[in-house]
């Protein structure tokens, strides 16, 4: 192939991130063939050794690529060589169709897990800051108009019920991708006696595909995890707007720390939400990976093709972006600071009300439709009177899922325990890795 072909064709910039994940899983394969007596226990010892090699230069930076490594996998093969002549013998049974698909899957499992412990910790923040201003009393907004009255926990709750819901697609993404295609070769398994199972246990996996065609042509555990990336970056998102939303003037009910603000190169009184807007933006990284990766699988003939070459980079990007904006996130919320004062004024604002005046008329057994006419009339004319103050009506609030403060302060402690319960559950799926 021409040289400059050669570069166009090459991935090694992109899936050099799966070297860990390739050499866990030539290790295994290894150890497969040598169950199966295909290799000699003297081979398998010398691959070993290999890859241990291998993967210290790998972690340095000492391993030295060539013009001719077309990918993370051929490099490694191809320095494994060299190390020792037993590398020749590691390919057998093995393309690099399944091959790559089955680092693809090691790298998906272990970005879910990251994924679901970085949830934990924005959702236990979330509920730390909820628990401390259960009983704030905050308007909620509808349009964006002020409209009834709920506590300022109760709304940091709302962000955190969606990233609860993120936490379990990343869990679902998790189980998409824990099943082990290596065995499928390029497209129709070997004529060697291969112990896929063994090889599954090697690495946790779960349980094995059942097609060879489908094991090197699916990447729906990829656009599952992509997927989820992409809700996680939108509820983040929605999160930041708030935080900008309140640190203006015009609401003023977030004062930004300097630590998580910037100030202007011109304007000396500035303090930017920066890392708010920053998350904001991020989404759409997530979004354009979500529609390459979908774009690239869509009407691609059975079994591998060149095209899936291109996963990587979407997947990649948006595990990346996610991840770190996740942290982010999570640092944004824990030094969040709130204006008490100024919250309180907008929550006095007797408008809030008017659907407490209407339901107190529900009440002495007037129709609803009619009591929303006459409330309405009054709070047109500004003789609105309303039945009680905005603590009572919190206190009357007293519904599951309602804004009512006890009921707020028992969500957030649940809440807190289900970002705990979450880090729990990505401390115990941790990549599986032989070396």
């Amino acid at each position: 192939m021409l040289p400059e072909l050669e570069r166009f064709t090459s991935s090694l910039g992109v899936d050099f991130e799966l070297y860990p994940f390739d050499i866990a899983g030539s290790v295994a394969h290894a150890r497969g063939l040598g169950a199966a007596g295909i290799i000699k226990p003297s081979q398998l010892r010398a691959i070993e050794r290999g890859l241990r090699q291998v993967k210290r230069e790998l972690d340095d930076g000492s391993f030295e690529f060539l013009d001719s490594d077309e990918d993370i996998h051929t490099a490694i093969e191809r320095r494994l060589t060299e190390i020792t002549p037993a590398g020749a013998a590691l390919h057998a049974g093995r393309s690099r169709n399944d091959q790559v698909a089955l680092d693809l899957r090691l790298y998906c499992r272990s970005a879910s897990a990251a994924a679901v412990s970085a949830i934990g910790n924005v959702v236990d923040r979330l509920g730390a800051q909820a628990a401390g201003h259960a009983s704030w009393p905050m308007p909620g907004y509808t349009h964006l108009q002020r409209a009834q009255p709920v506590t300022l926990g109760h709304h940091l709750l709302a962000h955190a019920e969606p990233l609860l819901r993120d936490a379990d697609r990343f869990r679902r993404a998790y189980d998409s991708a824990d099943e082990m295609p290596l065995g499928s070769g390029a497209l129709a398994a070997s004529t060697l006696p291969l112990r896929r199972e063994a090889v599954a246990k090697e690495l946790g996996f779960a349980r094995l595909t059942a097609n060879s065609i489908d094991a090197v042509s699916d990447r729906d555990f990829a656009l599952d995890l992509v997927h989820a990336c992409v809700v996680t970056s939108l509820h983040l998102s929605r999160l930041a707007e708030d935080v900008v939303l309140w640190s203006t003037a015009e609401f003023g009910f977030v004062v930004l720390a300097d630590e998580i603000s910037t100030g202007s190169s011109l304007m000396p009184q500035k303090k930017n939400p920066d890392v708010a807007e920053l998350l904001r933006a991020r989404s759409g990284r997530a979004i354009g990976s979500l529609v390459a990766l979908a774009t690239t699988m869509k009407g691609l003939p059975l079994a591998y093709d060149r095209d899936l070459q291109e996963d990587k980079p979407a997947v990649f990007a948006a595990v990346e972006g996610t991840l770190d904006s996740l942290e982010a996130a999570a640092i944004l919320v824990e030094r969040l600071r709130f204006d008490r004062d100024r919250i309180a004024a907008a929550a006095n604002d007797p408008s809030l009300l008017a659907t407490d005046a209407a339901e107190e008329l529900v009440r002495a057994g007037t129709p609803f439709r009619r009591a929303h006419e006459k409330v309405g009339e009054s709070v047109r004319e500004g003789t609105l009177k309303v039945p009680w103050t905005v603590e009572r009506s919190l206190a009357k609030r007293d519904v599951p899922g309602g804004p009512n403060p006890r009921r707020v302060k028992a969500r957030a402690q649940a809440v807190a325990r289900a970002g705990a319960a979450l880090k729990t559950w990505a401390k115990a799926h941790p990549p599986r890795l032989p070396l």
